[in-house]
């Protein structure tokens, strides 16, 4: 199909052209505060007129969306950094985490351990998927 330069038939601008061109005009104008806030006043605005159920069913979209895409080392990587990042931030410990792996001594499991069997876990239950 033959570009039109962002024009239609009558030698008018598109709508697409002119959206393009606003956008460019704004970004031009505006820095990264301006677009963080508009997010922001989204963000809540969607907040105030969608429940729970909402967030739930965009997230398990999300969730299987990203299994579909992405394989066993993907997840077995996420759990290790979000168990290792867990476990290095303030977890009741001072901020020490608990670097062993396995149990503290309060006889839990460690965040880090945690986030490691849940990554193997779910980089197995995608495999029998």
């Amino acid at each position: 199909m033959a570009r039109n330069n962002g024009r239609n038939n009558d030698g008018k601008m598109s709508r697409e052209e002119a959206g393009r061109m606003g956008g460019e005009a704004t970004a031009s104008k505006h820095d990264r505060d301006f677009y963080q806030e508009i997010g922001r006043k989204g963000g809540e605005a969607t907040s105030e007129s969608h429940g729970r159920e909402f967030y739930q069913e965009i997230g398990q979209k999300g969730g299987e969306a990203t299994s579909e895409s992405h394989g066993r080392e993907f997840y077995q990587e996420i759990g290790e950094k979000g168990g290792e990042a867990r476990g290095a931030g303030n977890n009741g410990n001072g901020g020490r985490g608990n670097r062993g792996g396995g149990q503290g001594g309060d006889g839990k499991m460690s965040r880090e351990e945690a986030g490691r069997k849940g990554g193997e876990a779910r980089a197995r239950q995608r495999d029998n998927d």
